[in-house]
């Protein structure tokens, strides 16, 4: 079969899977990707040590029937690669505290973590060939993401539901040794499972969870098919009622196809993705950030309200409607509740995986506290390189104190260092196993290029 790639996105998508090689990333980018891995783990690890959990695992063990050998990060349950790679992606993203490349809104390692591990598991592959399958899948949900400019998210899609499934049949496609014709058609196929609906945000459901894990089973079906001669479409992003077609409507005017191949190979967006340093939905961190610089000048003083300066973009997201944002009932709820983050925060000066249990969800004083707050447009933002916010709060005496965060924290100049993520994997990774062997599995991803991926997986068994 001839090669399809002569032009347009998806075929520019393609080379850049197939030429890619480790010898050509450099090496500040393969520093972040073992940075961003680490991350990732660390937060399947904690993730097992949640509800949420053992629901999956038991689901996963009967789909798996006993068969298979590919690791569940933080189990001893084993399963077929899709299985392995569909658990992996809800414990990966299940906590909702894994990074987000800003400008593209989606969480990329979430988005190829799960099927690189079970694809190189399986196939007793390098560290290095996982590194290279992770920054090109990295690099492809990126770049997807940005190009549409928002645009999932405001036709009711979650963008890392949708664009894992390319950027995992792109990964896994390259650990299969695809070809660029392969590649196309695994595009091509994954556009017909590409999905994943905004409607948890009603309920606090769980399926957001579900996304990522459901893309990396798809990807790595479509990889698979694709290597065996199935064809697909050759223009699945950009065709008649391909991709953004058919997924944003009207806001398909807003498409940037630049971004999908100025500068692929050369310029890595993915050496800008931002680790999270509270465990919610990524545009409320400027404002958080604000609560925690307030949170002195407010300690020991009666607030009477608190407005919250969010991008205008994020509203529908984290702050409407307003009287449901402020009844956060249980996890997931207050993830996505910008009164109940910013309460919480300027109230105990932190916010971490212990202001999201049942009984700090409860509490009565930032219930009351996030009843009086208010949600407006950030006049300032910088969104979308920033998710920006601020914070003004009223005490009862009439005084007002303002903070506004321009560059939130772990992004931009503040993106987290090897040492940073370290301290953040330490605190995840031992909810579940210890200190000890959590420095084991540290060591082990910091040095992944020199080892196979088996070794680490067999580290994350438990």
């Amino acid at each position: 079969m001839t090669e399809k790639v002569e032009g347009g996105p998806s075929a520019s998508l393609a080379r850049f899977a197939a030429s890619t090689s480790f010898a050509t990333i450099p090496a500040e980018v393969l520093e972040r990707a073992r940075i961003h891995i680490l991350d990732g783990i660390g937060l399947a690890l904690a993730a097992t040590a949640f509800p949420f959990a053992p629901p999956t695992l038991a689901a996963v063990a009967e789909l798996a029937g006993g068969a298979g050998g590919c690791s569940i990060i933080g189990s001893n349950l084993r399963a077929p690669p899709r299985d392995a790679a569909m658990a992996n992606g809800i414990l990966v993203h299940g906590l909702d505290y894994d990074d987000t490349h800003l400008r593209a809104i989606v969480h990329p390692t979430a988005a190829v973590l799960p099927a690189v591990l079970a694809v190189a598991e399986d196939k007793d592959l390098s560290g290095a060939a996982a590194l290279t399958a992770f920054c090109i899948g990295m690099e492809a949900a990126i770049r997807i993401g940005a190009a549409v400019n928002g645009g999932f998210h405001h036709t009711g899609f979650h963008a890392t539901g949708v664009v894992a499934h390319f950027s995992s049949a792109l990964a896994a496609g390259r650990l299969m040794g695809a070809s660029q014709d392969n590649h196309v058609n695994a595009l091509g196929i994954a556009a017909s499972t590409a999905s994943g609906v905004q409607v948890f945000l009603e309920e606090g459901a769980w399926t957001k969870r579900l996304h990522p894990g459901w893309a990396a089973a798809g990807g790595i079906t479509a990889a698979t098919l694709a290597r065996h001669g199935f064809v697909g479409p050759t223009r699945a992003l950009e065709g008649r009622f391909g991709l953004f077609e058919t997924h944003l409507h009207t806001h398909i005017a807003d498409v940037e196809m630049g971004y999908l191949s100025a500068g692929l190979g050369d310029e890595w967006m993915m050496a800008d993705t931002a680790l999270k340093p509270y465990p919610v939905c990524h545009f409320i961190h400027g404002a958080a950030d604000a609560a925690l610089e307030l949170r002195s000048e407010c300690e020991g003083s009666a607030i009477a309200a608190v407005e919250i300066f969010l991008p205008p973009d994020t509203l529908k997201i984290v702050a409407e409607p307003i009287e449901h944002k402020r009844k956060a009932k249980n996890e997931y709820e207050a993830k996505f509740s910008a009164p109940f983050v910013v309460a919480s925060t300027l109230l105990k000066g932190r916010f971490g995986l212990a202001d999201l249990t049942e009984s700090a969800i409860a509490d009565q004083a930032v219930q009351d506290l996030a009843g009086r707050c208010t949600c407006s447009p950030d006049p300032d933002t910088r969104f979308p390189d920033y998710f920006s916010g601020g914070v003004t709060v009223t005490m009862a005496d009439g005084r007002q104190i303002s903070r506004h965060v321009a560059v939130n924290s772990g992004a931009g100049e503040k993106l987290m260092t090897l040492d940073q993520t370290t301290e953040k994997f330490l605190q995840n990774a031992c909810l579940a196993i210890s200190e000890s062997k959590a420095m084991r599995v540290r060591d082990a991803v910091v040095n992944l290029a020199n080892r196979l991926v088996g070794e680490l997986m067999a580290l994350l068994r438990h």
